[in-house]
């Protein structure tokens, strides 16, 4: 019986170290290719010899081109990306307590109607949302980019499920010592809430961060281009340099991994309420 279960739990680590594998295995390809020199990439699958020339490349603009703002254009990608964050999470916090602690009349429909919009194609907005944007004079501006990405109804929803697990004892007994709304939310609420606000945080910065349509829609200066635009330019005449994207792309990720390894014990809390 023992040795059944010993048999048993062998395997599962055995099939979860081939998933692993499998599913690390195109990251660490891209990674080494875009540290490969170029008469290797794609043709050996562990490169023999190393450079940077690949990320000299990006940094130079590409070759026979003129000079591309590659440094601009990833702190383009930071602010545009964290300021979008911080504006989410923001109004999601508000208005997630708001539905779920604060009865008013349309509660109901609110609701509804955010998990209508949910499910509506995103891509059919696109014109108006750009329509108002040049009407408001605020095309080729950081603010074509952010305010449009100012409320994500995901984490709306998110957050107003889980303020339906806190107890009302608690936001009572801090209304009887004289708090606000709005101190209730960033002083007790929001402190409880560290793990949903990493899921959170960690879903809404990433999508913003690979965002690529809207940000070609609405920008047009080379000095206001996100990184995201900018390579998806340079790349449009250089596919056949498959270092360079390997690198690109490496850079792309960083961020992401960072943040995910930076947050990785709020995000498995988090994880198992998302999982209930």
């Amino acid at each position: 019986m023992a040795g059944n279960r010993k048999f048993k739990v062998t395997m599962l680590y055995v099939i979860a170290s081939i998933v692993m594998i499998v599913m690390v295995a195109p990251y660490i390809y891209m990674v080494l290719g875009s540290f490969a020199v170029w008469d290797q990439v794609d043709r050996k699958i562990i490169p023999t010899e190393f450079t940077l020339r690949s990320y000299e490349w990006l940094f130079n603009g590409g070759e026979g081109v003129n000079a591309r703002p590659w440094l601009r254009a990833f702190f383009n990608s930071v602010f545009v990306t964290t300021t979008s964050t911080i504006l989410m999470i923001a109004t999601a916090v508000l208005v997630g307590y708001s539905l779920a602690k604060l009865k008013f009349k349309g509660n109901r429909l609110i609701n509804n109607i955010i998990l209508f919009q949910m499910f509506y194609p995103a891509v059919i907005l696109l014109i108006p949302l750009f329509l108002i944007i040049r009407y408001f004079g605020m095309y080729d501006t950081y603010w074509a980019m952010i305010l449009p990405k100012a409320v994500n109804l995901w984490a709306i929803f998110m957050y107003t499920n889980y303020f339906r697990g806190l107890p009302d004892e608690l936001i009572e007994a801090a209304k009887m010592d004289g708090a606000s709304q709005l101190k209730i939310v960033w002083k007790i609420v929001l402190p409880m809430s560290k793990s949903i606000t990493t899921i959170v945080f960690l879903f809404v910065f990433m999508e913003r961060w690979v965002e690529l349509l809207w940000d070609m829609l609405v920008v047009n200066s080379e000095n206001m281009l996100t990184l995201n635009v900018l390579l998806a330019q340079m790349f449009g005449p250089y596919g056949g340099y498959p270092g360079p994207m390997y690198a690109a792309s490496v850079l792309l990720t960083l961020p992401i991994l960072i943040l995910f390894i930076i947050f990785s014990k709020n995000f498995k809390d988090g994880m198992q309420f998302v999982l209930k």
